[in-house]
């Protein structure tokens, strides 16, 4: 992974967490609301933030009741 691919994970990780606060949601919250694991969404808003996937950001919109793009 390059340095810029890295930097927008970490952005999009800070905007997830962003949102999810905004939410009220725990990460918790936010996995079963999305369907994912808890140890995901730690790893997305961590510091070594997984690449995600096309099915995982949309699952993730719609927990948060944003569009992806809000996302990205």
């Amino acid at each position: 992974m390059t340095a810029a691919e890295k930097q927008i994970l970490l952005r999009f990780g800070a905007r997830v967490k962003q949102l999810r606060k905004k939410t009220g949601f725990t990460q918790q919250q936010l996995a079963e609301y999305a369907s994912l694991e808890y140890k995901y969404i730690q790893r997305i808003e961590g510091r070594n933030p997984p690449s995600i996937g096309l099915l995982k950001l949309l699952q993730l919109a719609h927990a948060l009741n944003t569009s992806p793009a809000t996302l990205l």
